[in-house]
C-alpha cells in the first residue's frame, strides 16, 4: 500500500493548522511574512534581479554564457541570481513540499521574459522522471509552469516532454558529468506538433546549464522555436 500520498495530506493539513495558529516568520529576517511568499518583502527586494539572456549551451559547455549570437535556441531568462534569500524559496519550493509558493513567482519569472517572448504558443516544463516525480508528489518545475503560464496569459502543455530514464541527481555532478548523465534522457511526446511552435520551457534553477541544453535540443530538433526561463540562476 502507498502511503505517500496520506503522509503528504496529513503534511498538508498539520501545516495549514500552524499557519492558522502561528503567525508566519521570514526565514531570512524572522519578521512577518505572508506564507504563500515565504519571505517578506523586504529580504525579497535583496534578491539580485538579472535583466540578460544567458546561453545553455554556452554554459553547459564551460564558457561565458552570454551575451551569445551563435546557439540559436539555447537562450535563458533566469529571473534572479541566486543568494540565501533565493536559496530559501528554491528550498522551500522543491524539497519542502510547498509548490503553493509557485503562484506568486510567476509575476516574477514573466517580468524576466523580454517583450519579443512575452506572447508564447505554449509553456512547458522540464520533466521529472516519473520515479522521481511520485517520491516527492509533485515536480515543482511544473508547478512554477503553471504560474508563468497564467502570468503570460499563454497556452500551458504539461507533459509535453518526458524523462527516458532515470538519471543519477544533477547536484551531486560537475559539469561534463552533468551533460553525459543527461544523453538522451528527454523526449518530446509529440514532436509532429511542435515545428515552428514559440515554447518557454520552465525550470526552478539554472546550473551549469546541462538539463536546459538538453531539453532545448529537443526542442530544435523537432523544429520548435525555444528558450528556457528558469528562477535563479546558481552562478
Amino acid at each position: 500500500m502507498n502511503l505517500a500520498p496520506l503522509a503528504r495530506w496529513a503534511h498538508g493539513l498539520g501545516s495549514d493548522v500552524t499557519a492558522f495558529a502561528l503567525p508566519q516568520r521570514c526565514p531570512g529576517c524572522e519578521g512577518a511574512a505572508d506564507p504563500d511568499r515565504l519571505l517578506c518583502d523586504d529580504c525579497r527586494s535583496r534578491i539580485p534581479r538579472l535583466t540578460s539572456a544567458l546561453c545553455a549551451r554556452c554554459l553547459a559547455a564551460g564558457q561565458e554564457p552570454g551575451p551569445c549570437v551563435r546557439h540559436a535556441g539555447y537562450a535563458v531568462f533566469p529571473a534572479w541570481l541566486y543568494n540565501e534569500h533565493a536559496a530559501e524559496v528554491v528550498q522551500a519550493l522543491k524539497y519542502s513540499e510547498r509548490p503553493a509558493l509557485a503562484p506568486a513567482l510567476g509575476p516574477v519569472m514573466a517580468a524576466a521574459v523580454p517583450r519579443a517572448w512575452a506572447r508564447p504558443d505554449l509553456v512547458f516544463e522540464v520533466p521529472l522522471h516519473a520515479a522521481r516525480e511520485r517520491e516527492r508528489g509533485y515536480n515543482q518545475a511544473a508547478a512554477l509552469a503553471d504560474a508563468l503560464a497564467a502570468a503570460l496569459a499563454a497556452p500551458r502543455w504539461p507533459g509535453a516532454l518526458v524523462r527516458t530514464r532515470a538519471t543519477a541527481p544533477q547536484a551531486r555532478l560537475g559539469g561534463a558529468a552533468r551533460r553525459r548523465n543527461l544523453a538522451g534522457a528527454f523526449a518530446a511526446v509529440h514532436p509532429e506538433r511542435l515545428d515552428g511552435r514559440r515554447i518557454l520551457l520552465v525550470d526552478d534553477v539554472l546550473t551549469t546549464g546541462a538539463t536546459l541544453e538538453a531539453c532545448l535540443e529537443v526542442l530544435a530538433k523537432a523544429g520548435a522555436i525555444a528558450a528556457g526561463v528558469t528562477l535563479t540562476w546558481s552562478q
